[in-house]
């Protein structure tokens, strides 16, 4: 948790406990925390989309031949306006509409970064996902307090290069916890 007691620049990862299914087995960003509220995405479930649909959908002309690009699984950021873009990456270049979550981790919603990346100009390193999660203020710190979520520091790794059914329990393991030994019962002391 950072000095101001919110998460952003967090990895919030659901306890094995947690009954709600757009969250269950989850680990998302903290994109966003405040008084106010917190805004999140999914890093770990990806949708039955690859981005060619996205460039299609988007009528944005594919300029460069890179499969891996055109094949990228696009995730499901979270249950809150599944129509709505944002495209994770490592900080760099200049885009419309840029949050910057950390000096490393920029999130992005603007049309150009895609089309950079349709042209092979975008970032390297890139996650796309439609939706995102949203919680009212003061509501993630209640869930936290009922044992529903753990946070840990984040590690680009986790983001950019494991595979997402292997994101949950790395993203707990970075707190030293497997989530396999991990009661499915809670409760506080």
């Amino acid at each position: 948790m950072s000095d101001s007691g919110y998460l952003t620049n967090q990895l919030l990862i659901a306890m094995p406990a947690m009954g709600d299914p757009n969250f269950s087995q989850t680990v998302a960003l903290i994109c966003d925390h405040s008084a106010q509220g917190a805004l999140g995405l999914i890093l770990n479930k990806p949708l039955p989309m690859r981005m060619g649909e996205i460039f299609e959908q988007l009528e944005i002309e594919i300029e460069i031949e890179e499969r891996p690009l055109i094949e990228r699984q696009v995730l499901r950021g979270g249950p809150m306006q599944t129509d709505r873009g944002f495209v994770v990456h490592r900080a760099g270049g200049e885009w419309d509409s840029t949050l910057k979550v950390s000096d490393s981790i920029h999130v992005t919603t603007s049309r150009d970064i895609l089309a950079a990346m349709a042209r092979g100009k975008g970032p390297e390193e890139a996650v796309v996902a439609l939706g995102y999660a949203g919680w009212d203020g003061g509501q993630l710190e209640d869930e936290i307090r009922a044992n529903a979520w753990l946070s840990a520091p984040v590690e680009a790794g986790i983001i950019f290069d494991l595979p997402f059914e292997s994101r949950w329990q790395a993203a707990a393991r970075l707190l030293g916890v497997e989530l396999s030994r991990i009661s499915s019962i809670s409760g506080n002391a």
